[in-house]
């Protein structure tokens, strides 16, 4: 592993207690600058970024720090991305000081909507607040069925332990390149998720007459976008890639039994 210079970290948010001294004790002891995300951005790349939050916190810098490696440190209540909790924190920096630590890289979803583009790391929806809405659903370029429910949701590997995991989809190994499609609460017994290649192409048509303010495009648990009747959705594989930071090589299964209590 290449040694590390500079570290960004990004909180949660500011209203809970950081042990950033402690950390700036550390850094300054190995010789690594340290920038807080929240409110000072570097001009130059960071050889690594740390998320101390829940997955929300993760997902967000994965987003603003793209390709860059991070490392999840769990404030938060499941943290299924993250590589270990706060009362370990100590150790988790010494780890990954002496570049003892694993990279996972995770593939991202590019969608384009009306209006914009947008990654997902998890996964992207499309869901009604308040009545049935009726989806069409196109993979390469062929119509494979309509879904009328909810809404729709396609996901990631690493989005099958978040929103997915409600729908009742598969939980996917984080290493297996595919995504996975599933209505939201949908009017029909017979659906089932679907399992797509990642080099797959997924366009979604909402069919009229949809409610003013009714129907909103969510990424990664964040509304992008308001939709309308007549508004298609284009999803495929982005070029780039999430990169997260581990210490063990049974880390996926290890945060499954702990975080849904296999055991």
């Amino acid at each position: 592993m290449n040694p590390l210079h500079t570290i960004g970290i990004l909180l949660r948010d500011e209203t809970q207690p950081f042990p950033l001294e402690q950390m700036q004790i550390i850094f300054d002891r190995m010789g690594v600058k340290m920038f807080v995300l929240n409110h000072d951005r570097p001009d130059h790349p960071l050889d690594l970024v740390i998320a101390m939050g829940g997955d929300g916190t993760v997902l967000r810098a994965l987003d603003e720090f793209p390709d860059q490696p991070v490392l999840a440190v769990n404030f938060g209540l499941v943290g299924f991305l993250t590589a270990g909790d706060r009362s370990d924190l100590e150790k988790l920096l010494f780890r990954v000081l002496a570049g003892d630590y694993l990279v996972s890289e995770r593939l991202i979803l590019s969608c384009s909507y009306p209006g914009g583009k947008a990654h997902a790391v998890n996964e992207m929806v499309i869901k009604s607040g308040s009545r049935m809405i009726m989806v069409d659903v196109w993979v390469n370029g062929a119509k494979i069925r309509t879904i009328r429910g909810d809404g729709v949701i396609l996901g990631t590997p690493t989005g099958s332990t978040g929103y997915l995991l409600s729908t009742g989809s598969p939980v996917v190994m984080p290493d297996v390149n595919c995504f996975v499609l599933d209505g939201i609460n949908e009017y029909n017994f017979s659906s089932r998720p679907l399992i797509l290649s990642p080099e797959t192409q997924v366009r979604f048509y909402l069919h009229p007459p949809v409610a003013p303010q009714d129907v909103r495009f969510i990424i990664d648990g964040k509304p992008v976008a308001m939709l309308t009747g007549g508004n298609e959705i284009l999803c495929k594989r982005s070029h780039r890639r999430a990169r997260l930071i581990f210490f063990e090589e049974n880390y996926f299964f290890h945060n499954l039994s702990s975080r849904l209590s296999w055991n």
